[in-house]
């Protein structure tokens, strides 16, 4: 079969004006739930897409780890991921901090876009995440130079060995200073859902001047 030739037909739900949340973060809340309900393979992943200041783009699935409605220490809602800020992506959102998250539900027909600007989290948020993580979790952290060339797997395995080895009678693993989160507050959030005949439904928030949000139709 050719690649043109693969086709599915959209038929298992809809969304209407009258369906969604007029604020976007309670209808993700609700799809997301439905998402996890569903028992989809990692609900929670997100495609991340960055770019260089002079519009180079790169673009890579990672793990949301929270949403945040509003918190004391977070001045706006947003969407929150973990990873090494020395990594390409880091890196790139140092220099240009807009980016765009997509999660594509499949089984579900449904897709959520969402573009805005990422903040470095707070570094007792990201403390917290940290020491929440498996020990190994926190040590591969410490151990792998993300993004950087590495000649074999040997060379990561025995850099993960030692640092094992360096914390084996010890349950306490720092965070280092180059792993954090990142909160993503969105200007804008669209939600996709598929429809028969390629008419999908796309309901589109776009954040207004007074922090209010305007819901529009999109055409599929």
């Amino acid at each position: 079969m050719k690649i043109a030739d693969l086709r599915q037909d959209y038929l298992k739900a809809s969304l209407d004006e009258s369906d969604v949340a007029p604020d976007p973060f309670i209808q993700f809340d609700k799809w997301f739930s439905e998402a996890i309900k569903s028992q989809l393979l990692e609900p929670n992943a997100m495609t991340l897409a960055t770019a260089t200041p002079d519009g180079k783009p790169s673009a890579r699935v990672v793990l949301l780890k929270g949403v945040e409605h509003h918190h004391e220490d977070i001045e706006a809602g947003g969407f929150i991921f973990y990873t090494n800020y020395m990594s390409q992506k880091g890196q790139e959102i140092s220099r240009n901090p807009h980016i765009a998250l997509c999660f594509n539900w499949l089984d579900l027909q449904r897709q959520v876009r969402i573009e805005g600007v990422a903040h470095v989290l707070d570094g007792e948020i990201s403390t917290e995440y940290f020491n929440s993580r498996p020990k190994s979790s926190r040590i591969g952290a410490i151990a792998s130079p993300q993004s950087n060339v590495v000649p074999n797997r040997e060379f990561l395995e025995n850099r993960y060995a030692e640092w094992l080895r360096k914390y084996e009678n010890r349950d306490a693993v720092p965070r280092p200073k180059q792993w954090g989160g990142y909160i993503v507050k969105p200007t804008r959030i669209e939600f996709w859902q598929g429809r028969s005949s390629r008419l999908h439904d796309r309901m589109c928030y776009t954040l207004q001047a007074d922090n209010s949000w305007k819901i529009e139709r999109l055409a599929p």
